[in-house]
């Protein structure tokens, strides 16, 4: 714990509301750096999800991008710590949004770094929100050769039906692996590029400034709070709002591509512990729950607790995305105590308590719309 200001940018957005929150139950004294992007805070001129401690004088909220070297300035003004959440985020778009995601995430963060750099009295302590996108496709096992690193499906395949991984040395479909930290990183997207870019820019300048530095590698975060408008979100949300919609969920591939889900909370926990340790300087940790789940399990438990009609299984792939990946948590229990608190069916009730009765601006057929335009589905 710091006695000093703590800097959470993109602290008006799903994640960095509720790490706010946390700070603010703590007794930090918190600043919010955000530039309410309309895609994920709709048309609101307001932090929403911060608004009653920032009219209560328990955080201080500055409008601005992290990209402005002006706003950054005014926002790092006497910081003790800086939480980097701020990110454009979504596989799918930042395919066809090259320029933009890389500006606003690399970009952002390297502006973010000059101004830290440039202050006589520099931060204690730099955490930055990095992802498990970076990995590409998880670990895998072949049954006869071991662990091996499949190299990415191709047309063909996808053509023919065969959605699987398979050993780049006989063939055999691979087993799914926890993925560690010391996997190589073979980011798959542009958005998966620009979290790496997050992560090393961090790491480095935290090294040569002297400033420890952490970085999580968030798995798929789901919970209340989540934008039901985005379609660019965690599938989870996406889910949730096609539902609340009475429409199909939309679902790639086959539906048995799997992911590591992790409630919010969890997210929040990671980061506090990650505050607290002092020997967490200059590593990374994934933070999720070792646990496997395939987006069939997330669709048919969304569809229990809330109704609605059954997926539309697309039967295509999306470029950008991978087929398996989840986390190794072994690394972050061992050195920083973290245990995950939640399980996905309670999570899922948290989600679906506070999202059922919301409108839900349902924009996915839009998504779909707009991948298909530039040939992103095969």
């Amino acid at each position: 714990m710091t006695d000093g200001k703590i800097l959470v940018t993109g602290g008006a957005g799903f994640i960095g509301s509720h790490l706010v929150n946390a700070l603010v139950e703590r007794g930090q004294d918190v600043r919010v750096l955000d530039n309410l992007d309309p895609q994920v805070h709709g048309d609101h001129a307001e932090p929403l999800a911060i608004i009653e401690h920032v009219r209560m004088g328990r955080v201080e909220f500055q409008f601005g991008d992290v990209r402005d070297p002006d706003a950054v300035a005014r926002a790092l003004e006497n910081v003790d710590v800086v939480f980097h959440q701020a990110a454009a985020v979504g596989v799918g778009q930042s395919m066809y949004r090259i320029a933009e995601y890389v500006s606003a995430n690399s970009l952002g963060a390297s502006v973010l770094l000059d101004g830290i750099t440039s202050l006589r009295r520099r931060p204690s302590k730099l955490l930055v929100a990095s992802s498990m996108a970076l990995y590409g496709e998880g670990k895998y096992r072949c049954p006869e050769h071991g662990e091996v690193d499949p190299p990415l499906r191709g047309v063909e395949q996808f053509q023919a039906g065969d959605w699987e991984m398979r050993c780049p040395r006989c063939g055999l479909e691979v087993i799914p692996m926890p993925t560690d930290e010391r996997k190589p990183l073979h980011p798959t997207s542009v958005y998966a590029i620009t979290k790496r870019d997050h992560e090393e820019l961090f790491l480095a300048t935290g090294r040569a400034y002297d400033i420890p530095t952490v970085a999580l590698r968030y798995f798929n975060v789901y919970g209340p709070g989540q934008s039901l408008d985005n379609p660019y979100t965690g599938v989870a949300a996406i889910f949730t709002s096609r539902l609340l919609n009475r429409r199909p969920p939309l679902v790639y591939e086959d539906g048995r591509q799997s992911r590591d889900f992790v409630h919010v909370s969890d997210i929040v926990q990671a980061n506090l512990l990650a505050l607290d340790g002092d020997e967490a300087g200059g590593q990374v940790f994934n933070v999720g729950t070792g646990r496997r789940l395939s987006l069939v399990d997330v669709v048919e438990a969304l569809r229990r607790k809330l109704g609605g009609p059954a997926p539309e299984f697309m039967g295509v792939f999306r470029q950008g995305d991978i087929r398996h990946c989840f986390a190794d948590i072994a690394q972050i229990r061992e050195s920083l105590g973290y245990q995950p608190q939640v399980c996905f069916e309670d999570g899922l009730d948290d989600l679906t308590a506070w999202a059922d009765g919301r409108e839900a601006t349902d924009r996915v057929e839009q998504a779909r719309f707009e991948l298909a335009s530039a040939r992103l589905t095969v």
